[in-house]
């Protein structure tokens, strides 16, 4: 499973002529589900969403110390199959991308274990296999991918 992250200022979600969600500070989250993704790389995420210290502490320190969950706020996810893209000359591919019903299970899987895990009403997400136009305004820049294929060779760094 992979996470692009982006640290917002504001983002929304529109479909059509609809905004479907909208958040002010928080992180915007796209979220690409491989073939072979379950239950761990669920948990993974989720871990890793809560806890990413992406903000400066109140005293002025340059160190990000900070995270979501620290300052109560909001988080953006949005599905994203393209993620796991892989270029064939200039045509993409996503034969490692898992189908639509099965990625949508676990999508809203990791949707609920962070509404649990933090809380139900900091927690939106786009419109499941829509045309979505998504808008950020992108607090930095900062931008972070996760890969929960990464999580084995991060092992040590996963307790910090």
């Amino acid at each position: 499973m992979r996470a692009v992250i982006q640290r917002v200022l504001r983002a929304s979600v529109r479909v059509g002529d609809n905004i479907i969600s909208s958040i002010d500070r928080g992180l915007c989250v796209l979220i690409g589900i491989a073939n072979d993704d379950d239950q761990n790389d669920i948990d993974y995420i989720v871990k890793k969403l809560l806890s990413i210290r992406l903000w400066p502490s109140v005293d002025g320190n340059r160190n990000w110390n900070r995270n979501v969950v620290d300052l109560d706020f909001s988080l953006l996810c949005i599905s994203q199959f393209t993620l796991h893209a892989t270029l064939k000359g200039t045509k993409p591919d996503f034969h490692l991308s898992m189908s639509g019903e099965q990625s949508k299970i676990l999508y809203e899987k990791l949707l609920d274990q962070l509404k649990q895990t933090y809380k139900s009403e900091k927690i939106f997400d786009g419109q499941f296999g829509a045309m979505m136009n998504v808008n950020i305004e992108n607090d930095g820049p900062v931008t972070i991918i996760l890969d929960s294929r990464s999580k084995k060779s991060n092992a040590t760094a996963d307790d910090e």
